[in-house]
Order: C-alpha cells, then structure tokens, then sequence
C-alpha cells in the first residue's frame, strides 16, 4: 500500500509538472507572439497592393499641387539633374581612355537623381507612373485632363532647368574648360543613334525609373542604394532618359554640333515617347494588372 501510494503521489507529481511546463510553454509562446507581431508586421516587405495604394496616392497629390508648386519643382529638378552629367564628366576626365571607363564614370551619373528623388522635386519620368495609376484606376476624362495638365506642366519645367544650367554652363565661366569638354564629350553619344534606337532606349530608361518609383515605398533606408542602382544601369546601359539627356543636347546645340532641328526631332520626341511607353504603356499596366483583382 506504501508502495502504490508512493507510485500514485510520484506520478501525481510528474503530471503536475507537466502540466505547469506545458502552462509555462503555452504563456511564454502566447507572450512572443504578442509581442511580436508588430514586429514581424514592421519588418515584413509591403504587399503589392500596398505598394500600388502608396504610388497611387503620391500621383493623386500630384496632380493636385498648384502650377506654380509644380513649375518651380520641376525647374528644380531639371537643374538638379543636370548634375548627373557635371558628375560623370569630373570622372571622365580624371579616368585613362580605357574600356572600363564607362563603369566607373556611370558612377558620376546617379548624382542629379539623388538630389531630384531625395527632396521630391518633380521630374517627369516620375510622374509616368505615379500620375498614371490614379488614370488607370479611373479611367474619365477628368484624370486625363489631370493628367495632361501635370505633364506638360512638369515636362515644360524640367526643360526649362536644363536649359538654363545648359547656358549657365556654355556662357559662364564657371566650368574648366576640360571639364566642359568632357561634358561635350558624354554627350555626343546621343547623335549616334538613330530614332528607332533613341525610342526604344528611351524606353528601357522609362521603365527602370518606374521601376525605381515602384521600389522605393518597400527600400526604406535602402532608397539611397536603388536610386543608384536603377539609374547607374541607365548609364551603363546607354539608355536615354529625356530629362537628364535634354542638358547633353542643349550642349551640343550651343556649341554648335547639333541643330535645334536634331534636338527636338531626332532626340526630344522619340526620346519622350519611349520614356513615356517605358514608363506607362510597360511598367503602370503591369503594376496595374497585378492588383485590379485585389483592390
């Protein structure tokens, strides 16, 4: 009897301990997961549709902004990036005449984007998208007019900056005149190709800016890293991007190797429609389509 009621209390005992192990073990998993759901939420990459309500919502306010809010932004911009030529210039200069000189002086070229991205100005290429997706989403003749509006207002603008830091840069003496020269020099790529190659390069370039837009809500402290990264292979790609390339152009035609002719028919229109069909026609009809089922 001693015995049994020995085994009876033992046995007692270990299930008595088991159930306060597995009490214990249901508490503190109760705890983590509390505790750590917010955190996974914080830490978890933004869903598609998330990505698309937060680019949407960017181009609705957009294309709200007054027209002196998005002139004097895009003139900005159109300045700012001219900065992406100055910058690979100063590379090219200092760099021997080597087959690796295009990825090292491409570096330079990240340099204006970062400054029009960073501190929101208005850039054309941007607005391809995020302008685009409010249209998409509703489709009438009030967004279209909308955007049309913000379009020829930004587009204007950022032309309006380039050829001001293009004069300033050709009838000043604020550059060397090596450092000009290299300018020239990056520039006359541009007059190499022909229109079915600048559209479809340009192209190209419109698409991995949107692209860019599109990564940009989910990089968090990363948006540094993919501005360089999207239009570093622009550089290298030998892509064309209308904005940045509009400050080589207006070079070439004030130094007198290229007509105004050649800028707006051979550079300026086949260029924009490929930005345009790169950035709208692509990327916002894709983006579009892999959310129209879910919103």
């Amino acid at each position: 009897m001693n015995r049994s009621h020995g085994h009876v209390a033992e046995a007692g005992r270990k299930t008595k301990g088991h159930s306060r192990r597995n009490a214990g073990e249901n508490r503190t998993n109760h705890a983590i997961t509390h505790h750590e759901v917010e955190d996974i939420e914080e830490r978890s990459t933004p869903r598609t549709p998330v990505i698309y309500e937060i680019v949407r919502r960017q181009g609705e306010e957009e294309m709200a902004r007054p027209f002196v809010s998005l002139w004097w932004s895009g003139v900005a911009a159109g300045m700012s990036i001219s900065f992406s030529l100055l910058a690979s210039a100063i590379l090219q200069v200092h760099l021997p005449d080597a087959p690796w000189r295009l990825l090292i002086t491409g570096l330079g070229y990240p340099a204006g984007f970062i400054m029009v991205v960073m501190s929101r100005q208005q850039l054309f290429t941007e607005t391809t998208v995020t302008a685009v997706l409010p249209v998409i989403a509703k489709f009438n003749a009030g967004n279209l007019t909308r955007l049309a509006r913000m379009w020829a207002i930004v587009f204007t603008a950022n032309f309006a900056g380039t050829l001001f830091a293009a004069l300033f840069s050709t009838f000043t003496p604020v550059l060397e005149t090596d450092l000009y020269n290299g300018m020239l020099e990056l520039s006359r790529h541009l007059m190499g190709y022909n229109l079915s190659e600048m559209f479809f390069r340009g192209a190209a370039a419109g698409f991995l800016i949107a692209a860019m837009v599109w990564l940009i809500p989910s990089a968090e402290t990363a948006q540094f890293f993919v501005i360089v990264l999207m239009t570093y292979l622009i550089a290298t790609g030998g892509f064309v991007h209308i904005v940045a390339g509009s400050m080589g152009a207006f070079l070439l035609v004030f130094n007198g190797e290229a007509s105004w002719l050649w800028a707006l028919a051979q550079f300026t229109l086949p260029a924009l429609l490929g930005n345009i069909v790169g950035g709208t026609a692509l990327f916002a009809l894709i983006a579009y389509a892999q959310v129209m089922k879910e919103i």
